[in-house]
């Protein structure tokens, strides 16, 4: 727990707005293959602390629509595509652009239509 402290204190003392994905974490750990790997990572927790710190460090947390295919869409065309949890790069079928799939999600969550985004609130 300490970690994740130091980690959203950080988070919050440097990025003046954080934008995080709406994820369903009790629906993803009703999966087995999912399960560990998520509890570990805390999620909701990391959450709710930034949540917490936004007042207190004056920053601004963004949540983005569970259902916005941040890792299924090129960052590039917009084209969406089906992939697998175990694919760990995108590759567009449509316009051959190739990025590790986190940093695609991060891009599109960046650039998320403001429809799509709503403030976090505590």
């Amino acid at each position: 727990m300490l970690v994740l402290k130091g980690l959203t204190t950080d988070l919050s003392r440097r990025v003046y707005c954080i934008r995080i994905e709406d994820i369903n974490v009790s629906g993803m750990i009703a999966n087995h293959k999912l399960k560990s790997a998520i509890s570990d990572n805390c999620f909701y927790e990391v959450r709710r602390q930034l949540i917490y710190k936004q007042e207190h460090y004056g920053t601004k947390v963004e949540i983005v629509d569970r259902w916005f295919p941040s890792s299924k869409m090129c960052s590039k065309c917009g084209n969406v595509q089906a992939m697998k949890l175990s694919d760990r790069v995108f590759s567009c079928q449509k316009c051959n652009h190739t990025l590790d799939r986190d940093e695609n999600a991060a891009i599109n969550l960046k650039n998320a239509p403001s429809k799509k985004v709503r403030l976090a609130r505590s």
